[in-house]
């Protein structure tokens, strides 16, 4: 059996649906070796490497009321860094997430930051695990940066939003889950408001990263959903999050039993 490496990439809402690829793993009895992620893609990457299952996650958010959302939205009123101070989905995690270390995980992972001055990736793995995860989910306009020592952190989308490089030598086979979706307007002539334009301009620049570092060294298996018009703070699309990647899971499903489970030759005897 190959040794698995999974990369959880970023997207915000979006990024709930990599349970579905999560269910997959475990209705296959896949437990991968080693898991990286940016943004949500470590939020949910952190509750599978402490070692929850996929459909324990799917139930815990179905189960999150208008109370739990409100007191996630933190707003910073009183600072013109970001909208939301982040103490609120950060307390959410630290209350839920089984462990609240690196080294408690049952599976080892890799989680993604950007340091903002010096503009370089920083990749924890090691220490204070939601101190990381909340580092990693800090997108520009949304959460408050974070104070990590001398550097200021925001979202590792910034530098990495699939981190599988990271991964990639401590693997045979390592997956890839690319969150960002896709807009398609119905008036492409629309301009954007500023909110949009902030958090668009964001993705495009993922989406380039991406494109470049999928030409240079591209993951065993790249998984991109086709998510339409989702945008990064629909939380509350929880459901039809799930249900639109349903094909794109049973495809994984194939990808991922072709690689582990490879069919073996028959051989036939004739008199």
């Amino acid at each position: 059996m190959k040794s698995i490496g999974l990369a959880l990439g970023g997207g915000g809402a979006r990024g709930f649906c990599h349970i579905a690829f999560l269910k997959i793993l475990d209705e296959l009895g896949l437990k991968p070796k080693i898991i990286s992620g940016t943004s949500i893609g470590a939020i949910i990457g952190s509750f599978y490497a402490a070692g929850m299952s996929a459909e324990a996650m799917e139930d815990m958010l179905e189960s999150i009321g208008f109370i739990e959302i409100t007191k996630m939205m933190d707003w910073n009123i009183l600072k013109d860094s970001a909208l939301f101070k982040g103490k609120g989905i950060e307390e959410f995690i630290e209350e839920n997430l089984p462990v609240n270390s690196f080294e408690a995980c049952q599976i080892p992972i890799k989680i993604v930051a950007t340091d903002f001055w010096h503009r370089k990736q920083i990749v924890f793995e090691s220490g204070d695990l939601i101190e990381a995860i909340r580092a990693s989910i800090s997108l520009p306009l949304i959460f408050e940066p974070v104070k990590h020592g001398n550097q200021i952190l925001i979202d590792g989308g910034a530098v990495n939003p699939v981190p599988y490089d990271v991964i990639q030598n401590q693997c045979e086979l390592c997956i890839a889950i690319d969150v960002s979706g896709k807009r398609e307007p119905k008036n492409k002539n629309l301009m954007p408001n500023m909110f949009d334009n902030v958090l668009s301009t964001f993705e495009i620049m993922q989406d380039s990263i991406l494109e470049n570092k999928n030409q240079i060294n591209r993951p065993n298996i790249y998984i991109k959903p086709d998510l339409v018009n989702v945008g990064v703070l629909d939380f509350f699309k929880f459901k039809q999050i799930m249900q639109s990647v349903s094909q794109d899971a049973a495809d994984f499903k194939t990808a991922i039993e072709k690689a582990c489970f490879p069919r073996k030759k028959k051989f036939f005897i004739f008199h």
